[in-house]
């Protein structure tokens, strides 16, 4: 299978000039924060060095893990959401899932590698605050100001990613995932506006990207099932901010999980 990335080249000569890679995913590991609609992440090195050895001096370690498709650092599937029994496309979402091969239709192995122009929103800097409030929603005018102060521009298909500062507590997981609180994210009038500058992917450092609570998940139904827009949640974006770096050509590849409704990705920023 190939792929053909559009504006790849142009995207490359514009912002990538010092060839500095930024992490802006979150590492996997047993206790990581998860949504309690997921399982936790679990690890175990299950054959350790001098278990079986090979003969002649060499040995190998061999591990395992299982997590869920949405535990850590991940990308939601297209067909990741339904609203009112349909998935993107109008497409009856009973009829295009199994229990045991997955999803039909918009399932993560579908999606397409990601590599183009990336933005990044901070708007926890623009708010001149270490991090945003708990169940603060981001809002059109706040966007607006943010993209102004750092002086960006959202183009068409960019890749745009909310910084809320919310990073900083993922070693505290009750913190960064609490359902009682809250967590700040993209509200509704804020998703409209990014999709109305041409956004093409979504992604911040919180566990939903939009605000919660927010048990029915409207921005989730607005960019997957409206518009086939894909999420990618629990980032961490403190490095690129600390550097003040907004613009840059952004790099995700989710597993080809076949039939899945996520995948744990990896993905940097190159400037």
């Amino acid at each position: 299978m190939s792929h053909l990335i559009a504006n790849l080249p142009k995207v490359m000569s514009e912002v990538v000039k010092k060839g500095k890679v930024y992490e802006v995913g979150q590492h996997h590991a047993p206790g990581i924060p998860h949504h309690p609609n997921h399982p936790p992440f679990l690890y175990s090195l299950g054959r350790m060095h001098n278990d079986l050895p090979y003969g002649e001096g060499t040995t190998a370690a061999n591990d395992f893990i299982a997590t869920g498709t949405h535990t850590g650092t991940h990308m939601d599937a297209i067909g990741h959401i339904a609203c009112n029994g349909y998935i993107y496309g109008d497409i009856f979402a009973d009829e295009h899932q199994e229990k045991t091969s997955g999803l039909k239709s918009h399932s993560i192995d579908t999606a397409t590698p990601v590599f183009r122009r990336g933005v990044m929103l901070d708007v926890a800097t623009y708010m001149d605050v270490p991090h945003l409030e708990a169940g603060y929603g981001i809002g059109a005018e706040d966007l607006k100001g943010t993209i102004k102060k750092q002086g960006v521009s959202i183009q068409e298909g960019d890749a745009v990613l909310i910084r809320t500062g919310w990073a900083k507590f993922f070693n505290q997981p009750r913190k960064y995932v609490s359902v009682v609180e809250g967590v700040p994210g993209v509200n509704m009038e804020g998703a409209r506006w990014l999709l109305d500058q041409g956004m093409g992917l979504a992604g911040g450092d919180t566990v939903a990207f939009e605000i919660q609570p927010a048990h029915t998940l409207p921005v989730h139904c607005l960019l997957l099932v409206e518009n086939g827009i894909h999420i990618i949640e629990l980032m961490n974006l403190e490095d690129p901010a600390k550097d003040k770096v907004y613009e840059f050509l952004f790099v995700c590849l989710p597993l080809r999980i076949t039939g899945g409704t996520g995948s744990p990705v990896r993905p940097v920023a190159v400037i």
